[in-house]
């Protein structure tokens, strides 16, 4: 059995043991929506956004958003507050892969949790605006210091000019994007318009070297391209396109433009989308 098997039978048999919120993937999270390049953060808290993994707190256990448990030791959660927390386990920027390594383990190691922080950027179902909870984050970070929760700071950005200066800075440094959370915003559930991530968009160039099959919708035509770029990163790109380039999609041997938020630390782009075929 080779390990994605493995891997996948484990997910299986751990959701089936979950109750049935879990099982539905129906975590109490606000979801954010992909905000405009020219966005006014007038009116908003802007933070980093974390490159780690989402991870939900009802104050008995530890989530990822898919509702599967977390296998974090003991003494992790044990510092942790009794109420609800919503966060990203995270390492470091860039480090997003050997958090994966660690957070993923069914035999937690105690010398790699010790490096994880516990991000907490919102506290489900509380009241009051979001500039409240904020500070109520803040205090209960405060209060269990020191321990794996941090507060992910919040800021007021004055203009758009500042809020870009901002994104290339943390892009500068390592990090992904932004977040803005709308600072009168009550807490809701599910993908909203009053959280958005503000990320830079790159775009490069690669060679198609081969068509996959569609599935679904898509049964019948090209479901995905296979390319390769100038560096030799092999990979897929199955969105950004139309109906007709999937019924006719660029040709084998062709090179194609395409826009990413970046790249792994394997030096493959991240949500890759296509977007042109290049001009000769």
């Amino acid at each position: 059995m080779n390990p994605f098997t493995r891997r996948h039978l484990l997910a299986c048999l751990m959701a089936a043991t979950l109750p049935a919120w879990a099982r539905d993937a129906s975590l109490p999270l606000m979801l954010a929506q992909t905000a405009d390049p020219g966005i006014d953060p007038a009116g908003w808290l802007v933070s980093e956004k974390y490159d780690g993994a989402r991870a939900f707190w009802d104050g008995r256990t530890l989530r990822f958003r898919s509702g599967l448990p977390v296998a974090a030791p003991a003494w992790f959660t044990a510092d942790l507050p009794t109420e609800p927390l919503d966060g990203e386990l995270w390492l470091g920027r860039g480090r997003f892969e050997a958090l994966v390594s660690i957070v993923r383990r069914q035999l937690p190691v105690d010398d790699d949790w010790r490096t994880v922080r516990f991000m907490v950027f919102e506290l489900p179902g509380a009241g009051g605006t979001f500039e409240q909870r904020a500070r109520r984050i803040e205090a209960l970070a405060r209060t269990h210091r020191p321990g794996p929760c941090e507060a992910v700071r919040q800021q007021v950005v004055p203009d758009r000019a500042a809020l870009q200066r901002m994104l290339q800075a943390v892009v500068d440094g390592g990090g992904e994007g932004l977040m803005l959370h709308r600072a009168d915003a009550l807490f809701v559930r599910g993908r909203s318009p009053l959280l958005r991530k503000l990320k830079p968009l790159s775009d490069a160039e690669a060679q198609v070297i081969g068509h996959l099959s569609g599935r679904g919708r898509h049964a019948g035509r090209m479901g995905a391209l296979r390319v390769r770029t100038t560096e030799g990163v092999v990979f897929h790109i199955g969105t950004g396109f139309s109906d007709a380039q999937r019924e006719s999609p660029p040709p084998l041997g062709s090179w194609i433009s395409f826009t990413h938020h970046g790249l792994t630390g394997a030096g493959v782009p991240r949500f890759a989308s296509y977007l042109r075929l290049r001009s000769l």
